[in-house]
């Protein structure tokens, strides 16, 4: 527990940093992480075009701030960010597409990542993650621990979410851990289909990642300063 306490204060550590780079920049790196995989040959040419399925849609989606209507001195904006630490598993069912969709998407969003799955799946989780590093990623924003602090992962109060593929037996199963969670819930995003990925080959599922948040500039208090109010996760 020490161990996982230790990971999740590091995350949290690098996570402001990260969640206040731009869209555009995520979506740079995580590109070139793409070629970086496909790179490893054909078992992860597909993960590679779901990455960059992913960072399309964060473009689409994500990359633009929305002026929001107001009275006369008064901007208002609305715009997306990271919700924190996202907790990734999977059970044997778990491919590298699945993996390598979900960490794309939580990344591009602005989370930060800890990883938790079981044989020749961590070899997969570290030989993707070490890509992600040597395409610039930041040390710390995606990690992987061992599967054994799992059920600790899951009721941790700074993850504020799980990903994970598997069969439905095991999402019922994650989703009765995370109902032991104490404090906030944290939301999980399951696929269950690993054929025709559903879930995570929506053209939306990047939005199952981020918060809103609303920024409001006051032109017209008094001596002429402007205030400001952004509202949105526990940093906005």
């Amino acid at each position: 527990m020490h161990q996982l306490n230790s990971v999740l204060e590091q995350c949290e550590a690098v996570w402001e940093d990260w969640n206040d780079q731009t869209v555009a920049g995520r979506i740079a790196l995580l590109q070139r992480w793409s070629d970086t995989v496909a790179a490893r040959g054909d078992d992860f040419a597909h993960a590679a075009k779901m990455i960059r399925f992913q960072c399309e849609n964060a473009q689409r989606l994500l990359d633009k701030v929305h002026e929001l209507p107001g009275p006369t001195g008064e901007t208002n904006e609305l715009y997306t960010a990271g919700r924190g630490t996202i907790a990734m598993t999977g059970d044997a069912s778990l491919t590298s597409v699945a993996l390598c969709g979900q960490l794309a998407a939580a990344l591009v969003a602005g989370n930060c990542v800890v990883v938790s799955v079981e044989g020749s799946h961590a070899d997969n989780a570290d030989a993707v993650m070490a890509d992600l590093v040597k395409a610039g990623c930041p040390d710390r924003v995606a990690v992987r621990v061992d599967l054994e602090v799992c059920s600790d992962l899951f009721k941790h109060p700074q993850v504020v979410g799980v990903a994970t593929t598997g069969t439905k037996e095991h999402v019922r199963d994650v989703n009765r851990q995370l109902a032991q969670r104490q404090g906030v819930i944290a939301t999980l995003v399951a696929e269950t289909d690993t054929e025709q990925y559903s879930v995570i080959g929506s053209p939306d599922y990047v939005l199952r990642f981020v918060t809103e948040c609303t920024r409001t500039i006051n032109i017209t208090a008094v001596g002429g300063n402007a205030t400001l109010l952004e509202l949105g996760s526990g940093e906005h």
